[in-house]
């Protein structure tokens, strides 16, 4: 992959989280490709209980600064970066006091999901793109994992269809199995409306599941990555009935030759 430029956006990626299948995958995929010569770029959210100074985030002036409309409301935009030890790695997060500040994640104390998170999904999708066009740094190919992230592929499709930044960009979805209870916000579908984003792309989210939301990010990838050894079978059929090259799962020890073969022959062509 010597030379590809693969953006990488996902909800986390140690060494700032805790290791999970996603956090563990969104660095061992850029390090791979990192070291066969491939250009990379990482974006996660910069969540309130990342430790900024044991990490060294600094803000990127140049990069911040501008406002994001949510449901009618201007959002400040703030972009910080920091390097992994060792890697050579620059991580970009996505930052604003109303959505990130807190101390947490994804949910509670109590393990109750943030009734916000569906602004949280639809800023970070947005604060991405935006800050890629400022960069001014076309990707070849966008490779996304979480569900946090989900909304990255229907944004680029749909809001940013005309942004000729993105116009080669092939978008590879990584499908696994850490969900969530329940759904997000019920209004989370004429959140993204306002958007001016077509309602036939987005009539799942009417019921905003975890399921769902991951059935939205197959429809407007290009590929898929099977990256838990056991999906929901809702989503594996799903998956099968879209058409599209799918990854079957590959462990983290035996994932590197079959993730380089699979973009070279099914992603990069």
């Amino acid at each position: 992959m010597k030379d590809k430029r693969i953006l990488y956006v996902s909800s986390e990626v140690v060494p700032y989280l805790p290791e999970t299948e996603i956090s563990s995958m969104s660095f061992e995929a850029p390090r791979l490709v990192n070291q066969q010569g491939g250009q990379i770029r990482i974006f996660m959210p910069r969540y309130g209980n990342i430790n900024e100074r044991r990490h060294q985030l600094h803000e990127v002036i140049r990069l911040s600064g501008i406002n994001l409309v949510i449901n009618d409301l201007d959002m400040p935009l703030i972009i910080k970066v920091a390097s992994i030890p060792k890697e050579r790695i620059q991580v970009y997060f996505i930052d604003n006091d109303e959505y990130f500040k807190r101390k947490a994640t994804l949910s509670d104390e109590n393990g109750e999901l943030f009734s916000d998170n569906d602004e949280r999904a639809i800023f970070f999708a947005k604060g991405v793109i935006e800050t890629v066009k400022k960069l001014n740094w076309s990707p070849d190919v966008i490779h996304v994992h979480g569900w946090l992230a989900s909304l990255l592929p229907l944004y680029l499709r749909q809001y940013y269809k005309d942004e000729p930044l993105f116009n080669e960009s092939k978008i590879v979805t990584s499908v696994y199995n850490q969900s969530f209870d329940g759904t997000l916000n019920k209004d989370m579908v004429n959140k993204i409306k306002f958007d001016n984003i077509d309602e036939e792309a987005i009539k799942t989210l009417q019921d905003p599941s975890y399921n769902n939301l991951m059935k939205v990010a197959i429809d407007n990838s290009d590929a898929l990555i099977i990256g838990s050894e056991d999906i929901p079978k809702d989503l594996s059929t799903y998956l099968e009935a879209s058409d599209k090259p799918v990854l079957e799962y590959r462990s983290k020890d035996e994932f590197g030759e079959a993730y380089t073969e699979f973009f070279n022959t099914k992603v990069c062509v």
